[in-house]
């Protein structure tokens, strides 16, 4: 294992090159540049740009120089001084705007990874274990509902409810006076009376297609012939269940950490706009529509590096829950 995990490691160091590399080439493919949506910009104020004062700005900003100039540039003062260089529209460190929507969107990730797990797998065992009964079906129909409904819609739907019969504050995850303050017992408990709603929104589909495949997995398990065998040596139902087949079962739930890291940033952008949330998502999203390709750029690096690493995490886990899985 550890073998595997040093070369694992060791093959991430290319891999994050030439990802870096394709990334950076890809957010220059757009025609245009940074100074040109500028302009644009201001276009739409009435306000004109001059061509002397926007080659200025390339300057300025570094875009007159070749691509490949550029890119060496920046992952130079990445790998050596960890700068990912200054975010164009923001004017300030990417690093720091990274790392400032980081913690609450890892924060909100795992609360609803928590409350997704809490609930699609006790549901998902009880749904196969009780195979065609009233609460199979309640518990298929509801698993259908989460997986058609738009996370969007049921975001405008809970905000309309929130507003209206509880008279909370929606949008944000934070009140008006603890949005800049520094961090305090106050401001946590503000904090979880916000995280309600998108914690909700965000695992409802993900609890319906974990409850799915929960089931699926279980249904397979329960049938073969050590749950037999289990059985007739005299084990109980209760502890039969959770020593083995859950066990095996919990697989898939395992493998979602290859994609739940980078989740962290891309993923419920659209959820994050609606309910106006100061996560990673939106952040990446305005970086990709104005070509600020320095924190666009550190964003998909950070993507990719999340990728990579969860990947080996859900491969290390999968080994050690599952004595079936070996690297031979």
């Amino acid at each position: 294992m550890a073998r595997f995990i040093l070369v694992r490691l060791m093959w991430m160091i290319p891999s994050l090159i030439v990802i870096s590399f394709l990334a950076f080439v890809l957010i220059q493919l757009p025609p245009g540049d940074f100074v040109t949506t500028y302009i644009a910009t201001l276009a739409s104020s009435n306000e004109v740009v001059d061509q002397a004062a926007a080659a200025a700005l390339r300057e300025r900003f570094g875009l007159d120089q070749p691509m490949l100039v550029q890119y060496f540039k920046w992952i130079f003062n990445i790998v050596t001084s960890g700068d990912f260089g200054m975010s164009f529209e923001w004017q300030q460190p990417v690093s720091g705007l990274i790392w400032e929507r980081m913690a609450l969107t890892l924060i909100l990730t795992f609360s609803t990874l928590i409350a997704t797990w809490g609930i699609a797998l006790p549901i998902g065992v009880f749904s196969a274990v009780k195979k065609y009964s009233v609460g199979d079906y309640i518990a298929t129909f509801f698993s259908f509902v989460g997986l058609a409904v738009p996370s969007f819609l049921l975001a405008l739907v809970l905000m309309y409810v929130a507003v209206v019969e509880f008279g909370s504050e929606v949008g944000g995850l934070f009140s008006e006076e603890y949005v800049a303050a520094p961090w305090s017992w106050g401001r946590v408990m503000d904090l979880i009376n916000h995280l309600w709603i998108p914690v909700i929104i965000l695992a409802v589909s993900g609890t319906a297609s974990l409850i799915r495949v929960m089931r699926a997995n279980m249904l397979d398990e329960l049938n073969k012939p050590y749950v037999t065998t289990a059985r007739a040596k005299g084990l109980s139902e209760f502890r039969l269940l959770l020593k083995y087949p859950v066990r095996v079962a919990l697989n898939p739930f395992i493998s979602t950490l290859a994609w739940l890291l980078p989740n962290l940033i891309s993923g419920s952008i659209i959820v994050a706009i609606v309910l106006n949330l100061p996560t990673a998502g939106p952040l990446l999203l305005q970086s990709l529509m104005s070509q600020d390709m320095y924190l666009a750029g550190a964003f998909v690096l950070l993507i990719c590096t999340l990728t990579l690493f969860g990947s080996l995490i859900s491969d290390i886990l999968l080994a050690l829950a599952d004595p079936r899985i070996r690297l031979e």
